[in-house]
């Protein structure tokens, strides 16, 4: 793991002075390091449980079986991050592998109850070179959590990584996703969806470094912060010399909800090759009044037209999910949270 974050050292706490964190100030909320986590067992289902596979999990850091997978031929994997603390940390390592002409559908969530915990999942993923990943990821944790996901990935040449994440905030909540593409014909695909309420926060970042010529990459944010929630979006993506031939695409549209909501976004492009093609774009905006009002003249009540409206805002990053069960079961898991 290349993080160097750790729940025991209080001294590696990022503050707003580290760039990379501006946005999201750890140690405003954590000074000192908190006490590790009590051992606990998983007694609650899965939001993927119904979609069978291998299963790995962690409850409150502790592996409750393998804390490592290694994918060969077509298979899935439920991945599952569960916290049930109150007051105290803990830290979970996973290693993921996917071997040449492997196809895993990645199915991870990151669950949460009791209070002011803090949680710290990390996770290292290789696909080989004509590998194929899917990750898709479900976020919901306590509005007082602190909850910080980390991923190293590494995309050989030839490789396919797609990945969509939903969150639903914290207190500090921040899904970071560092990708190394080797490109020479690999495709990488990293979307998400942020839904705040509350004084809830969450921050979606991600870094993907082409590292050789002819490699993709797609992204597609979306988000909504009502009330007095905070959005961050920090994309970047980096050409490196001798990476021609690349295709970089970037976006983040977001609504504003409420009158105290924020939304911060950050995305970035750093180019030191030729021959590209690479665009990025960035709005924040909030409901269409006419739509809305459209809608109510036909006896649709204000709350369940924006909740309407909301939906088809953002269902267009979920309708990217290949995997048909996949993307029915995140449908319905966001659609109950709007």
């Amino acid at each position: 793991m290349s993080t160097a974050l750790n729940l025991r050292d209080a001294a590696t706490f990022p503050s707003r002075r580290t760039e990379a964190w501006k946005y999201s100030d750890l140690r405003r909320h954590l000074r000192d390091a908190p006490e590790p986590s009590p051992t606990v067992e998983i007694d609650t289902a899965g939001p993927f449980d119904g979609m069978g596979g291998d299963l790995v999990a962690f409850a409150n850091g502790a592996a409750q079986g393998p804390d490592a997978f290694v994918a060969k031929g077509e298979q899935t994997l439920r991945l599952r991050f569960v916290s049930d603390a109150s007051g105290t940390g803990h830290t979970a390592q996973v290693d993921v592998a996917a071997r040449a002409g492997a196809r895993l559908l990645l199915l991870e969530s990151h669950e949460g109850r009791g209070s002011a915990y803090v949680a710290h999942n990390q996770i290292a993923l290789h696909i080989a070179g004509g590998a194929e990943v899917t990750r898709v990821v479900l976020v919901e944790e306590p509005a007082d959590a602190i909850s910080i996901a980390e991923a190293d990935v590494r995309v050989e040449a030839g490789g396919v990584f797609r990945q969509t994440v939903v969150v639903t905030g914290a207190k500090l909540q921040r899904f970071e996703t560092r990708v190394m593409h080797f490109a020479q014909g690999a495709h990488v695909r990293m979307d998400g969806v942020y839904v705040l309420d509350g004084s809830r926060q969450s921050d979606l970042t991600s870094t993907v470094r082409h590292l050789a010529a002819d490699g993709a990459t797609s992204q597609l944010i979306k988000g909504v912060a009502g009330d007095t929630a905070r959005g961050v979006f920090q994309g970047k993506i980096v050409v490196e010399r001798g990476a021609d031939g690349t295709d970089a695409r970037m976006a983040h549209h977001a609504l504003i909800a409420g009158e105290r909501a924020e939304i911060d976004a950050k995305p970035e492009l750093i180019i030191y090759a030729d021959d590209v093609q690479c665009a990025h774009g960035n709005t924040v905006g909030t409901l269409d009044e006419s739509a809305l009002f459209y809608m109510q003249q036909r006896g649709i009540p204000e709350g369940e037209a924006r909740a309407l409206l909301t939906q088809a805002f953002l269902i267009e990053v979920v309708d990217r999910i290949e995997h048909d069960a996949a993307r029915e079961t995140v449908r319905e898991w966001l659609t109950a949270r709007l």
